[in-house]
Parts: C-alpha cells; structure tokens; sequence
C-alpha cells in the first residue's frame, strides 16, 4: 500500500521476482508505481482491480541500454515505433538509444531536440538517450550531459558511417578528461584500430574469413588502453558487447583495483557461435563477431561471477538489401530487441542458471549502469514496470512474427525458451499476446 493506503491495482503471481529472491506475492499498484509487495493471499483493497497471473512468472520490465532505433534519418532500417514495439513484445520496457545511425547523431543539444521532438509520440516504452562523443565536439559534451543524456558512446576504430568518425589516442583522452570532469560515463565501443588494419581483411562470403579479419586481440589492445586511460583520469567507463573472453582477466584485475569500469555483453555472443554460422550468412554479421563456442563458455563464466556486468541487445538493424552474402561488405548488426529474454533464458537454464539470474543481468543491472533508480526491481517505490513470462513454454523464432521494421533475423528457426504474455508500464497493461496500445513511453533523462 503507499503511505496514504492507495491501491489501484493487485498484480498476483506464485512466481514474483524481487531482489530479496522468488515468492509468491501480491504486487500492489497507484499512481503508475510499485506501492507494496504484500503476502499471495493478501486482501485486495475496495476498489483496486486484481490481476491473477497463475503460475507464470512476474518480472521487473528489462531494461536495455544498446539499442540503435536510428530515427530520424534512416527510419527505414527502424524508428521509434516499431523497435518500443518490439522490445515490448519481448519484455523490455526502457530503453535507452543510442546516438548514432540516426541522421542527425545525438552530438548536439540541437540534435537531441530534434531526435525527442521525432520519438516523443512514437515510444510504446519509455526512451532514454546517449550522447556521442566526436573528434570534433568535446564543446558539446557537457551542454548534453545538462541535457540529461545518460552518458556518450565513442568508438576506437571505424563506426561504419561517416558521420560519427572515431577516436584516436588524444581524441579519447580529451573527451575523457572533459566527462571524467563533471563526473558522466563513456561507454566505448573497443576494437582497436591498428590491430584491425593488421589483420587479414578478405571479402566473400565464408564466415571464417571474417571471423579471422576481427581476432580477440583487437578487442584485448583497446580494452588494455582504455583501461590505463581511465585508471589515470579517474574516469567511468563501460566497454559495450564484449565478445573477446581474452580481456576477461584485464577487466577482472582492473576492477580489483578500483578502476571506474563495467562491461556488458549481448545475447548473441552467448547464444551463437561461429561454428553454426552458414558461409553467407550476413545475418550472423557483428562487430565485434561472434566467436566461438569454447569462447562463450568463458564469457558465461565471467557473467556467472560477475566480471561481465549485464546483458543487452546492441539491437542494429537494417534493410535487408544491407545483408548481403559478403561479410566484408554487409551491415553489421544483430536485431533480437524483442527476443534477448527468451534468447538468454534459454542458454540459462541449459546451464542451470535461474530467472533470477537473468533479471539482474537484463534488469537491474542495466539499470544500475544508467542510474535510473525507479526501474529494474520489483519493489516499493520502483516504476510499476513488469513482464509476465511462461517459462517453460516454447516457440520457434518466425521472422514474419517479429515487431522490428526488418524482420532479418539471425535467430530464425530457433526454438527458445520463454513466452512473454503481457508487458505493463506504470501499472498499464501495454502488450498483451502480441497486441499493442496507443504508445504510453515517457521520455527519460539522467537521474541528477
């Protein structure tokens, strides 16, 4: 109940999540916020409605910190229509978009006007936004940061388009210095540019070769120096989709020594490997790639204890003539917004990880890494934001059953683990078996 004994709504389930462990529980609702989390069987309040979900599992909503939804400019590939959609669908309710592949990039306080002005009456869920650190912009980075961006994504080596241009050695150490200075967070894609020109860099269409054109240690260089950079500055730092188990030991020991940094990885550097991926196949196509199978076991055991810090999409979508048969030339980018839940819960449980473990890593955890303080847990005070998951029941991944713009899917024909039922915002049932209300998501700024 909340202080003033209000409750607009019970939400019941045997099955609850909450940071203290699983229960069966009430979740008690007003005013678009968790008020109470009360006893299964206790009294629902005059006039408060109840919803009695059985067995199936309540959730805290996910929360997804890498998402290109890149709109406007290239709504085509996606918009924030059709990505809240899907993430819906799939359990997420924030999200927190990435500044670059839209057009403008989120490197201005006029390009983020612009981009809340486009997403403002589109966001099924609630949206959040980086910033983007540039060469040419460290001017800009704290006016953003006033702005409430939730921090700035750079990139060490190329990003694929021109308009967001990569950092070299001094460039990053500027851009650092200027956010470590007003205490914001960089999070970085780190391929290390030097190492990339070395590798061996051959067009067609055996994954193989790709694979050989993006080797861990182009991973492993970028992470050492970043590591060494923030050390110096005091700076945080988060290193995004880590698919090199090799930096696992740097990131372990950097953490031991109090450097500033936390790391996440993406559902398909733990459910795919490089042994399946067909010669062609550009769907399978990321960067950094997916690795192979021995590799992701070491990542799941820097998950498991703590090395990796959370799970997120790093969703990167594009039109499927983008996905050609030649690796060297096809977009890079996996789409799973709306299927990471089921993705991961099915890698879980086959190595005998429960829900919970999934919550903090797609949840609070996340959460945490943005500080949004009211979303991420099932408890009082938080955001009623929850999804209802049937855990044991399955289906197989259909494209044409996706919500994304372009329904290219490395994740066809899977059979996975997990059916989201319904997903609520702020007490509002938003999803329901696949259908959709009128778009309710709020835009979200930093926590100051």
């Amino acid at each position: 109940m909340s202080d003033d004994g209000r409750c607009e709504l019970v939400l019941r389930s045997t099955r609850v999540i909450t940071p203290e462990g699983t229960r069966a529980a009430s979740v008690a609702v007003a005013a678009g916020k968790i008020t109470a989390v009360l006893a299964y069987d206790a009294e629902v309040p005059s006039g408060a409605r109840l919803e009695d979900f059985g067995d199936d599992v309540l959730l805290p909503g996910l929360v997804d910190t890498h998402v290109h939804v890149n709109d406007p400019g290239r709504t085509e590939w996606e918009g924030f229509w059709t990505a809240t959609r899907a993430a819906a669908a799939g359990g997420v309710t924030t999200l927190i978009d990435m500044p670059l592949n839209s057009l403008p990039p989120t490197t201005t306080v006029d390009h983020l006007r612009t981009k809340k002005h486009v997403a403002r009456s589109k966001a099924h869920i609630d949206v959040g936004f980086w910033g983007g650190a540039l060469p040419d912009n460290v001017k800009d980075l704290r006016p953003l940061h006033d702005a409430g961006v939730f921090g700035f994504k750079a990139f060490l080596s190329p990003s694929g388009v021109d308009e967001f241009p990569e950092l070299d050695r001094d460039q990053l150490d500027r851009s650092l210095a200027e956010i470590a200075g007003f205490g914001g967070l960089l999070i970085v894609h780190a391929e290390d540019p030097h190492r990339l020109a070395a590798a061996p860099q051959q067009s067609g269409g055996r994954y193989a070769d790709f694979l050989a054109s993006r080797p861990r240690d182009v991973e492993n260089t970028a992470i050492a120096n970043l590591i060494a950079q923030a050390k110096r500055l005091h700076a945080r730092v988060h290193v995004l989709h880590l698919s090199s188990s090799d930096a696992l030991p740097l990131i372990a020991a950097a953490k031991r020594e109090g450097v500033r940094l936390t790391v996440e990885s993406c559902p398909h550097y733990l459910t795919l490997t490089a042994e399946e991926v067909p010669d062609g196949a550009s769907e399978f196509k990321c960067c950094p790639p997916i690795r192979e199978a021995a590799n992701q076991d070491a990542l799941w055991q820097g998950l498991i204890d703590g090395t990796i810090d959370c799970v997120v999409s790093d969703h990167s979508p594009s039109t499927a003539d983008l996905k050609t048969a030649d690796f060297a030339t096809a977009w890079g980018g996996i789409s799973s917004l709306q299927l990471g839940l089921p993705a991961i819960w099915t890698e879980a449980r086959k190595r005998g990880r429960s829900l919970e473990d999934v919550v903090r890593w797609m949840s609070a955890r996340p959460a945490e890494l943005a500080g949004l303080t009211q979303k991420g847990a099932i408890a009082a005070g938080r955001d009623a934001d929850f999804a209802v998951l049937a855990p044991d029941e399955t289906f197989t991944v259909d494209p044409a059953a996706l919500h994304h713009r372009n329904r290219v899917t490395a994740y066809a024909g899977r059979t996975l683990h997990g059916v989201v039922r319904s997903t609520w915002l702020r007490g509002e049932r938003i999803m329901a078996d696949g259908e959709f209300g009128e778009p309710a998501g709020r835009l979200l700024e930093r926590n100051n």
